[in-house]
């Protein structure tokens, strides 16, 4: 039992006024009263301001009025007797362990930050790996469009009604600024995830609900993943012009156009259904290795028996033997009569894997897309598994875009 009392606390003079166990009540002159841990850390002896001194007394309080806010006991700075000696007693039992007191205290006070000041940090720690355009963007999008509703917001408090509201303005008018912000955003709050400042990665299958159907047309315009299976049976039934075939790849492995028009026969090692691709052709001048589906291959697998590959060639070359133009892949879309664009495909692979394939990481769909998953996540995965996880996705949805060919190969 305590030396101190409520009362003695409330008249207490100024000075130091023991407790026992090393909990201290110190009264200043000026009236100003708080309380004082003193523990031993590794033979050191340490002083640890625990908060100031709580005197309000609750006895006789309205019945009618509502309890307090629950606050665990480590967050508290206004503390009463009692919870200062819970409070002393917690970080004596840190110091016993071997655990530094001082720390186990700021620790349980660190600040979540707003989406504005998590945002700042997810720049600062991912521009290294993006393009100049690419980081300058990140920033001034979220500035216009998700800063007035969730800049202020903690991010651990955003839900997927506050991303829908944030991106409602600009959802039908300005249709892909609004899906790059709704990317931007779950960003922001994977990599908050990441760093431990909320419980959950972005919610994303339910932030479409409640608002309108997008209008066709327009940058980067995605088509529903619903559609996608006609499409690419419309493509495999026109004769394989070497824009269709490059359109079909893209579709199949969710990449970007670039990607696949700069593609050489010698970066594909079909036996192990994998696309090896250099630094030099990706956007964050990174390797990286897309698995490819029982369609995909397939696909590749008729072209290169077409002949002429030899392994520095392209795979889709012009007539001049140089890499095909992007608007090649466009009129493919067109003459198919989508007015979709071909970027387009890869958000549509994200919204099926997010609604279609909820026991996937979001991780996992990020690295199929190659694009920055935070090293935290990473470290995670082994990297043999991660890749296996990659490849059971894209498998999945080559069986969703082109079920027919999956089963042709299933069955022979």
């Amino acid at each position: 039992m305590g030396k101190l009392t409520a009362l003695s606390v409330k008249n207490a003079k100024p000075g130091r006024h023991a407790d026992g166990d090393g909990l201290y009540l110190l009264a200043k002159p000026t009236g100003g009263k708080s309380w004082l841990l003193r523990v031993q850390v590794d033979g050191q002896r340490r002083d640890i301001g625990l908060g100031s001194v709580d005197t309000t007394s609750r006895v006789g309080a309205d019945r009618n009025t509502p309890p307090p806010i629950a606050i665990p006991i480590l967050h508290k700075k206004v503390l009463t007797l009692s919870e200062a000696r819970e409070k002393a007693g917690l970080l004596r039992t840190a110091a016993k362990s071997g655990l530094d007191p001082i720390a186990e205290r700021d620790r349980e006070r660190r600040k979540v930050p707003t989406f504005e000041e998590a945002a700042k940090a997810t720049h600062e720690a991912l521009k290294s790996g993006w393009s100049e355009k690419t980081a300058t963007v990140f920033l001034s999008s979220l500035k216009n469009h998700a800063y007035p509703s969730l800049g202020k917001m903690r991010v651990d408090r955003i839900d997927a009604e506050h991303i829908r509201d944030a991106v409602a303005p600009i959802w039908t008018s300005k249709t892909d600024m609004a899906r790059k912000v709704r990317f931007r955003i779950s960003k922001v709050l994977d990599f908050a995830k990441s760093k431990g400042w909320r419980k959950s990665e972005a919610p994303r299958k339910s932030v479409t609900v409640g608002l309108a159907k997008q209008a066709q047309g327009g940058n980067y315009a995605a088509m529903p993943y619903d559609q996608v299976p006609a499409v690419v049976a419309q493509l495999n039934a026109g004769a394989p012009t070497k824009g269709r075939q490059a359109l079909l790849l893209t579709i199949l492995t969710a990449a970007r156009s670039g990607e696949v028009r700069s593609a050489r026969r010698k970066h594909f090692d079909l036996d192990k259904a994998e696309w090896h691709r250099p630094p030099e052709v990706m956007k964050a001048r990174t390797a990286h290795t897309v698995t490819l589906s029982k369609p995909a291959v397939a696909l590749l697998k008729q072209i290169f028996e077409e002949g002429g590959h030899e392994p520095d060639d392209l795979v889709f070359p012009n007539r001049k033997g140089e890499q095909l133009s992007d608007m090649t892949l466009s009129k493919a879309l067109r003459d198919a009569g989508h007015a979709y664009t071909v970027h387009g495909f890869r958000s549509s692979f994200r919204d099926w894997a997010a609604e279609k394939m909820p026991e996937v990481p979001d991780a996992v769909a990020e690295a199929a897309l190659a694009h920055v998953v935070p090293d935290k996540v990473i470290r995670a995965y082994k990297r043999a598994k991660f890749l296996d996880m990659r490849r059971g996705l894209l498998e999945a949805w080559g069986s969703h875009v082109q079920p027919r060919a999956t089963s042709i190969s299933t069955s022979g």
